[in-house]
Parts: structure tokens; sequence; C-alpha cells
């Protein structure tokens, strides 16, 4: 038997249904793995056979905030003894919030719901995220530091990458993550390359250098 992300993948094509013929062919900029991948995929095909790819972002966006915000609604969502019916009656409230939600969004999760899918909505979204960063030619940029940094600061470090060859060429997207147990300095993520510049880092080499040479 077909498996359910088989019927998902199978489905993408309904969504354009009744509508002028689409392009040939839709490649998603970037290949994601994992369920979340292929389904943040399918709906990113689907979005951009249509040019729908950023009414599709907001609603993915509205939607991922209000989950943020109540983790009363998260843990609804990801509840594997919630009718399915259910779960996505509470997602149309949420959408509906903002506005009527775009057809395609709506298609999709249905079918996630269909395919008793719902409890993968954040994980789904953050990987459209990515396919949308990749269409804009975007690159996440994540500064690690002990204390939330200024804008300022967060700007020059932006200024500096953006011309080094860890940017390849493409717009640095920056976050500022806090994590107090790093002591202090930074670690810098853009893409998949780290540089860790943080005491705590420059502590464990000091205490290895240490217990090496007793």
């Amino acid at each position: 038997m077909a498996s359910r992300f088989t019927r998902l993948a199978t489905s993408v094509p309904k969504f354009a249904r009744g509508y002028a013929a689409a392009p040939a062919a839709i490649k998603a900029p970037i290949t994601l793995f994992g369920l979340d991948g292929r389904y943040a995929t399918a709906l990113y095909t689907a979005a951009a056979r249509q040019n729908t790819l950023e009414a599709v972002e907001k609603d993915l966006k509205a939607l991922n905030t209000a989950v943020e915000k109540d983790a009363t609604l998260r843990a609804f969502l990801e509840n594997p003894t919630v009718n399915r019916s259910l779960k996505m009656e509470g997602i149309n409230a949420v959408l509906s919030k903002s506005g009527k939600a775009n057809q395609i969004t709506q298609n999709f999760f249905e079918t996630l719901a269909e395919n008793g899918r719902l409890n993968q909505t954040t994980k789904v979204i953050a990987s459209f995220e990515e396919l949308m960063s990749a269409h804009r030619n975007e690159l996440p940029l994540v500064v690690t530091s002990a204390k939330a940094l200024d804008k300022a600061t967060l700007n020059k470090i932006v200024d500096s990458l953006q011309k080094s060859t860890l940017a390849e060429g493409k717009k640095l997207l920056v976050s500022n993550k806090v994590k107090p147990d790093i002591l202090g300095g930074i670690m810098v993520e853009v893409g998949d390359k780290s540089i860790d510049l943080t005491v705590s880092a420059k502590l464990a080499k000091l205490n290895k250098l240490i217990t090496d040479s007793i």
C-alpha cells in the first residue's frame, strides 16, 4: 500500500486543479530531507506553480507565530490522541485571524490532516522557510552570545562577514541566539559553517592542554 506521503506527493497537482497550465518544471532551490523536508518541498512546488509563494509564506508565519506564543496550541497540534478534524479546526481558526488563507495553504493543511501529520506543522514551516531563504538567495547567520547583542554590533558582524567567502555571495540573514553558558565571546554560524570564539571554547582548549601535559 502506498505511503501517506506518496499520497501527498501525488496530490500536489490537485492544488493547481482548475487553473491555467503551469510551468512544465518547478524545482525547489535546495534539497531537503526528512518527512518535514518532503512536505515543505511539496508545498513550495505547489505554491511556485501558482505564483503564491509569498502569500503561503505569510500564512505559515502567522500560524507559526501563534504556535510559538501559545504552548497550549502547540501541545494540541502535537498530541496524537486529538482528533484530526479538531486539529484542522484549530488551524483554520488561527489562519482566519489574519484574513482569508490562501487556497493552497488551506489545501495543504487539509492534506496534512488527512495524512495524520499535523503534528509535523512547526517542522514543516521551518523547512519551508529554509526553501524561501534559498529562493531569495539568503544565507542564515546565527550569532550566539552570552547576552543579547545590540543592533549596531550585529550590523558590524554582518558587514564584516558579508564581504568574506563565508557569505558565498548571498545576503546574510542574521539572528542572535542568547546562551549564557558560553560565558563570553561569540559563536558565528553561517549556513553549515561555524566559527567558535566563545570563552567556554577557549577554556575547554586550555583545560585539554593542561590535561594532555600531565
